[in-house]
């Protein structure tokens, strides 16, 4: 643009000349550019520069699709269309949970549960499945998958909702590179189009969720993963069914497993045992379970996993003595145990983890039932415990300390010792070396 001179020896311009137009004189040099070598120019930019790119032009509005890998989807009529692989041509991380439910924008009440959340019509809270009556068909939702990996062959990620085999087939086909999946509303004949994901390595199965929607994944389910999933790192099963058999199969088949999740599980009695055949299993966790196993079997029954260093405990019930003393059997060989608000953990049920001899780590937080006493007897026994970390533990007092304990504290490398608001050393313990030896805080 040109600036004119507003002083009075600027001539001054007759009516009837035109004004020069600012915008004749404006070039895009991008248009110099090839679209590979302005991709890693825009490919430069920060995040919340990023975005705003494809206001510019057409052109800009393409390439800066081409830069997108992961998307969440909330429209699936976008997918069914084509626009989306016409739009972002390179994805590798498609999240379609989001999108695979029959939402009602106009109605004012909203639905939130775990990642997703929804409007729905006031008539739908009259059933007690709500998931049941407003996920799409199955056939809609084959449809899309099919225009996805046709469009999409390099995904590595997929979460969805519903669908059945023939739609994992056709992603297995054509999406060789897939390494996660995610499926909710799972039962075992959609687990028949599992087996063609050969390079298949962290997996999750939803499969009833009380009030939502209600779904049976059985031994039959977990031996179709274990026989065509054989590159499986990390398994999750999420309100799912099974029994001895069916972690047994996974533990035989499955010889790279290293991460194993149960969240509510429906698990028959005596699953415990098939862990033993997870050799190389080396993180279990155990999350928002109503129980651990009512009748875990004979103690010949019961072996240790050789592999495993971590055992997660988080909203569970510890209140069976039977099914926490198998659990602590079965996990002797653990080096790190997390405990957080599990309910009914006193100190009987916590005076099992004595198995646990190899322990170097400990937390507990929010297990209010449990007492200093119960936490001595077993930290007296872990001759390798160098971190530990208690919280919100509000029946673990200062004034219980015992000079046991305190010269225990001493030689930890961590110690994070907050089990109430005011929870304070006790002056017993200045006598001591406490704070001399390692790295800690209070």
């Amino acid at each position: 643009m040109r600036l004119h001179s507003m002083s009075s020896d600027s001539p001054i311009s007759s009516p009837d000349s035109q004004p020069e137009s600012p915008v004749s004189d404006l070039i895009d040099l991008t248009l110099l550019l090839s679209d590979e070598l302005l991709l890693r120019v825009l490919s430069k930019f920060p995040d919340c520069e990023r975005n705003l790119n494809f206001l510019v032009c057409k052109r800009w509005l393409n390439l800066q699709g081409r830069l997108v890998r992961s998307l969440r989807v909330t429209d699936f009529d976008f997918l069914l269309s084509g626009r989306l692989v016409l739009r972002f041509p390179n994805l590798n991380q498609v999240d379609l949970v989001s999108g695979c439910w029959v939402s009602s924008r106009n109605s004012s009440i909203l639905m939130s549960h775990g990642v997703l959340s929804m409007h729905i019509d006031p008539w739908l809270l009259l059933y007690s499945n709500v998931g049941e009556k407003i996920v799409l068909e199955s056939v809609l939702i084959d449809r899309g998958l099919k225009v996805l990996a046709n469009g999409c062959p390099n995904l590595r990620k997929l979460s969805l909702v519903g669908g059945s085999e023939f739609g994992l087939l056709n992603v297995a086909k054509e999406c060789e590179l897939l390494q996660e999946l995610e499926l909710h509303k799972c039962s075992d004949c959609m687990l028949q189009g599992i087996a063609a994901f050969e390079n298949l390595q962290i997996l999750k199965l939803v499969g009833n969720v009380d009030g939502f929607f209600s779904s049976a994944v059985t031994d039959i389910g977990l031996t179709m993963v274990a026989r065509g999933c054989r590159r499986l790192v990390k398994l999750e099963l999420s309100g799912c069914e099974g029994s001895f058999d069916g972690i047994k199969a996974i533990g035989q088949c499955c010889p790279m497993l290293e991460e194993l999740t149960l969240c509510d599980h429906r698990m028959d009695d005596g699953w415990l045992g098939g862990l033993q055949y997870c050799e190389n299993l080396k993180t279990l966790k155990i999350i928002s379970c109503k129980r651990i196993d009512a009748n875990p079997g004979p103690d010949e029954y019961l072996s240790s996993c050789p592999a495993l260093e971590r055992l997660h405990l988080q909203n569970s019930q510890l209140r069976d003595s039977e099914s926490v003393r198998a659990l602590f059997m079965t996990c002797g060989a653990a080096r790190e145990i997390f405990i957080r608000d599990c309910w009914g953990l006193d100190d009987d049920m916590f005076g099992f983890a004595n198995n646990c001899w190899r322990v170097k780590m400990l937390l507990l937080e929010g297990c209010s039932v449990l007492t200093t006493e119960g936490l001595e007897s077993v930290v007296l026994q872990w001759k390798e415990l160098q971190s530990l970390e208690v919280e919100s533990c509000k029946n673990i007092k200062d004034s219980c300390i015992s000079p046991a304990l305190s010269e225990v504290f001493s030689v930890l490398k961590n110690l994070k010792w907050r089990p109430d608001t005011k929870s304070l050393l006790s002056s017993s313990l200045v006598e001591t070396c406490m704070g001399k030896k390692g790295g800690r805080f209070f």
